[in-house]
């Protein structure tokens, strides 16, 4: 029987990029190929300031270029890594230059790990972008409307309910699981009649991830 560890290993180090996130899992492969095994534990090798050159000729090779034009007039908000923007109705935009992690390949990872825990708010990879000279990743994902403040023991009582202990202020690690999870203020976690909708979410992969 499979456990979480190891669908999440599957999803993170195989190769079938599936439904939704098939343009996610094309870059995220991309970059693996990419890399160096040392010790059986994946490490990337190279710097992002170094890797923007070849995910951009990848993104053009495959056509994962974002073209359309992200207007200011459809601002909403931003954060420490990422900017947000009205797409219609039901849906926004979110630029990312990727700076809360060391390499893309560790943004990229984060993403698919959302997308497994948070299928309804699932990140949709739309294309890379050049903004202000800088490669910025573009998803989309729907947007939440709040019916009342987020109360963050609620959030630390839903994580620690599901084996992530907090370790400081809004960050978590699942030891089981090899996963540091951060930054769970109330701004990126929203409640919607008291039913938490984690919509921003920093993933990293510890050591003990890797091992089976």
């Amino acid at each position: 029987m499979k456990t979480i560890k190891d669908e999440l290993q599957h999803i993170i180090l195989g190769d079938e990029p599936t439904g939704q996130t098939s343009k996610l899992k094309k870059v995220q492969r991309f970059l693996r190929s990419n890399e160096e095994t040392s010790l059986a534990i994946k490490k990337q090798q190279r710097l992002k300031s170094k890797e923007a050159a070849s995910l951009l000729a990848f993104g053009v090779q495959e056509d994962i270029i974002y073209n359309p034009e992200i207007r200011e007039s459809d601002f909403i908000s931003e954060g420490a890594e990422q900017k947000v923007y009205r797409l219609d109705g039901t849906y926004v935009i979110k630029t990312n230059a990727g700076i809360f992690y060391e390499c893309w390949f560790d943004y990229f990872n984060s993403l698919l790990i959302h997308n497994y825990f948070f299928p309804s708010t699932t990140y949709s990879f739309l294309g890379f972008k050049m903004i202000a000279g800088e490669l910025n990743a573009v998803v989309m994902q729907e947007f939440v409307v709040t019916s009342e403040p987020t109360d963050l023991t609620k959030v630390k009582e839903f994580l620690v309910y599901n084996n992530f202990r907090n370790h400081r202020n809004n960050d978590y690690i699942n030891d089981d699981l090899g996963l540091i999870f951060e930054d769970l203020h109330d701004e990126n976690v929203l409640s919607v009649d008291n039913i938490l909708f984690f919509i921003d979410t920093v993933f990293y992969l510890t050591e003990d991830f890797y091992i089976t």
